[in-house]
């Protein structure tokens, strides 16, 4: 009788239930400090494309300036934007890292590239 109760208890055990929340947790933590880059970025290609419009490196680098500072880019700013033309049409491409720590010595790594369209 005893072989028949214990097969058809099922759930977790407290050190599963500890363990599965720390792993909650830990996504939810790192989730909490990589969407802001995330939003960041989809800014610096927002102001890739007004960029574009310029006709001179001066000018797109100013355009991009005045949108950083609108759109709070700290990560990027128009010196580090690369400007070139295809045809007519100009073609502005940035590539940057950004570090996130984590927990002492650890540290999360992202590469974002971005190129106007």
């Amino acid at each position: 009788m005893k072989h028949a109760l214990k097969s058809k208890q099922r759930g977790l055990s407290f050190f599963g239930v500890v363990f599965l929340g720390v792993l909650i947790f830990s996504v939810f933590v790192i989730g909490a400090k990589v969407v802001p880059t995330v939003i960041e970025h989809q800014a610096v290609l927002k102001a890739l494309e007004k960029s574009k419009a310029g006709n001179t490196v001066p000018e797109v680098r100013s355009i991009f300036d005045k949108a950083a500072t609108i759109d709070d880019i700290s990560s990027v700013s128009g010196k580090d934007l690369n400007v070139t033309k295809n045809g007519d049409k100009v073609v502005v491409s940035v590539a940057y890292n950004k570090e996130i720590e984590l927990v002492g010595p650890a540290y999360l790594l992202i590469k974002y590239t971005g190129t106007s369209k």
